[in-house]
C-alpha cells in the first residue's frame, strides 16, 4: 500500500508539471530543460514503485528511445520544438507503450484544435508573421488525459482512493 501511495503521489506530481509545462509554453513558448530533467530523472522512482520489472522497464527505455529518434527527427524538419521532444521523451519513460499511443492520438487531436483556433486568432488579427503554436499544450493535455484514464483508474480499484 505504501508503494501504491508513492506511485499515485509521483503521478500527481507529473500531472503538475505537464501542467508548468503547458503554462510555460503559452507564456513564453518554451519548455524548459530543468522541468523536462526533472521528469525524466523521477522516472526510475516511479519504476521502483509501480514494480516493473526489467522486462517492463526494457519496454520503457526501448519506447523512449523510438520516441526521441522519430521526434528527434520532425525537429529536424523544423516541425518541431526542441522542448515539445524532450517532454515527450521525457514521459515516454513513464508511460506504457500502449498508453502513450493513447497519448499520441489525443495530442494530435487536441494539437489539431489548437492549430485551428490559435492559426484563426492570427488571421483574424491580420497577423502577417508566421503563427506559432504552443504545443506543450497539446502534449499536456494528453498526458493528462491518459493519466486520468489509464492510471487514475488503478487508484480507485487499489483502494487508494477509497
Amino acid at each position: 500500500m505504501q508503494h501504491a501511495n508513492f506511485s499515485y503521489g509521483l503521478l500527481g506530481a507529473l500531472a503538475i508539471a505537464l501542467l508548468v509545462a503547458a503554462f510555460t509554453d503559452i507564456r513564453r513558448r518554451q519548455i524548459d530543460n530543468w522541468l523536462n530533467a526533472a521528469i525524466a530523472i523521477a522516472a526510475p522512482l516511479y519504476w521502483w514503485s509501480a514494480g516493473l520489472g526489467l522486462a517492463e522497464i526494457g519496454w520503457q527505455l526501448a519506447l523512449t528511445a523510438a520516441c526521441f529518434g522519430a521526434f528527434a527527427v520532425m525537429f529536424a524538419l523544423r516541425v518541431m520544438g526542441g522542448g515539445d521532444v524532450k517532454l515527450l521523451t521525457a514521459l515516454a519513460l513513464w508511460i506504457r507503450p500502449l498508453a502513450f499511443a493513447h497519448l499520441l492520438m489525443v495530442m494530435a487531436i487536441a494539437g489539431g484544435v489548437l492549430t485551428v483556433v490559435l492559426g484563426g486568432w492570427h488571421i483574424a488579427r491580420r497577423q502577417r508573421d508566421k503563427v506559432a503554436i504552443p504545443y506543450g499544450i497539446a502534449i499536456a493535455v494528453g498526458g493528462l488525459w491518459v493519466l486520468g484514464s489509464e492510471y487514475l483508474p488503478m487508484a480507485r480499484t487499489s483502494g487508494v482512493l477509497g
